[in-house]
């Protein structure tokens, strides 16, 4: 072989041996790990993708799809191994360690002037750890309540609204009356309890998580804490006015006896109605009720879900430009429909598709004012917390076998025996 042949094939050699985001012919290739599971939610994140790769020619992206099911654990490992997606869909709860442990880029130099301050200071919170910004909050999941509305009418009970909306006492009182003859005013779906634990006690003043001076988070569970868990264990327990069966269950399970009258309301995420509307019995007349307020209104906590760049991405500044583009107030709505949950961004809650009455849209648009981020949202070890300490102890709790002095004791000494490991 001449020198000339040899010299010809080692080029065409280390032209093959190109890969990672960048091609040969200077094109760009981002791959994007969506989330997305309801189908409406898929299309509208390809055709999303698909539209800007029409647009963008040099920088392409590739959709690549992920699942909610361990996702914390799948990530974990493509940071490890050097091999994570570009562009991250992900949930702001589940941040904090990837944050901090320097596998998110900062976006704060990032994201235009316009995404930025199209949504709240109070959604940015969800994601800001320490001095920086690591993902894009961009929707958001009030839990309400979704209830049989016959039901409540014919026991001539008030039907809330955002406006006025029941106490926490008056939706006891409620579900009492409800109840009777094997029928439950209330099925609570708990199989995760902690969110939902934490996220409405934000409305009676519960924060339970506290940083002091020194930026270490210590656990507290105060009276205004205790209002939510010990409502939801008196009407198990107390009352009877709450299904015991339906606390170790999902959402989802608890739809087939909500249809066929066991239940006159389900506290859900917002999103379920989805799953009403196509599963519903004929002539099913269902409502979204806005979930008790406490001292502090209709405040409760969320966890949005969220954008982010991997901190190896050599391609940082065209990832955030595709998250710009995904987030623009029309195509956000186009987001928020497809998962049919509620954008954090404010032009695109003013979409009239998003404030309609059909399928109560405009019920979870008046109470999007209201979230505000989940309490554990930057605690280092909050996952640990939750799955080893909170999860068993609210489970007994709500199921009686213990009482609200040792939930206090295993929430606060335990938790904070937890905590204290990652922040010495």
């Amino acid at each position: 072989m001449t020198a000339r042949m040899l010299t010809a094939v080692l080029l065409l050699l280390l032209a093959g041996c190109s890969t990672g985001g960048g091609r040969d012919d200077g094109r760009i290739t981002l791959r994007f790990q969506s989330l997305a599971w309801q189908q409406e939610s898929v299309e509208a994140n390809k055709e999303l993708v698909k539209e800007w790769n029409a647009a963008h020619p040099d920088v392409q992206v590739e959709y690549v799809q992920g699942s909610w099911d361990g996702v914390h654990d799948q990530l974990l490992t493509s940071f490890e191994g050097g091999e994570a997606p570009d562009i991250i869909h992900d949930a702001s709860d589940d941040l904090a360690d990837f944050a901090y442990g320097g596998y998110l880029a900062d976006l704060s130099d990032l994201l235009p002037e316009r995404l930025r301050s199209d949504i709240p200071r109070r959604s940015w919170e969800t994601t800001t750890f320490g001095d920086g910004v690591y993902g894009v909050p961009f929707l958001q999941e009030p839990r309400v309540l979704v209830a049989n509305v016959t039901w409540l009418k014919d026991a001539g009970v008030r039907v809330p609204t955002p406006e006025k909306p029941w106490t926490w006492d008056e939706f006891r009182s409620v579900t009492e009356e409800l109840s009777g003859d094997g029928k439950y005013g209330v099925a609570w779906p708990l199989k995760e309890p902690v969110s939902a634990t934490l996220n409405l006690s934000l409305s009676s003043g519960g924060r339970m998580f506290h940083r002091g001076a020194d930026g270490k988070v210590e656990i507290r569970f105060d009276d205004a804490d205790a209002l939510v868990p010990r409502t939801v264990h008196d009407q198990v327990n107390t009352d009877r006015s709450a299904s015991g069966a339906t606390l170790g269950m999902g959402g989802s399970d608890t739809l087939p006896g909500f249809f066929g009258g066991r239940y006159a309301m389900v506290p859900l995420g917002f999103s379920y109605r989805q799953q009403i509307v196509q599963q519903a019995p004929k002539g099913f007349d269902w409502q979204v009720l806005p979930a008790p307020a406490g001292a502090d209104g209709l405040a409760q906590g969320v966890s949005p879900q969220t954008l982010s760049i991997a901190e190896d991405s050599p391609h940082q500044r065209e990832a955030a430009a595709f998250i710009d583009f995904v987030l623009r107030p029309e195509n956000m709505v186009r987001l928020a429909l497809g998962d049919w949950m509620l954008p954090t961004g404010t032009e695109a809650l003013k979409a009239p598709a998003l404030r309609t009455r059909k399928h109560d849209w405009a019920t979870g648009t008046a109470l999007a004012a209201h979230l505000r981020p989940a309490p554990a949202q930057s605690v280092r070890g909050y996952p640990e917390w939750k799955d080893k300490v909170a999860t068993p102890a609210l489970q007994e709790y709500y199921s009686g076998a213990i009482g609200l002095d040792e939930l206090r004791e295993r929430l606060v000494e335990d938790g904070n025996l937890v905590l204290a490991r990652y922040q010495r």
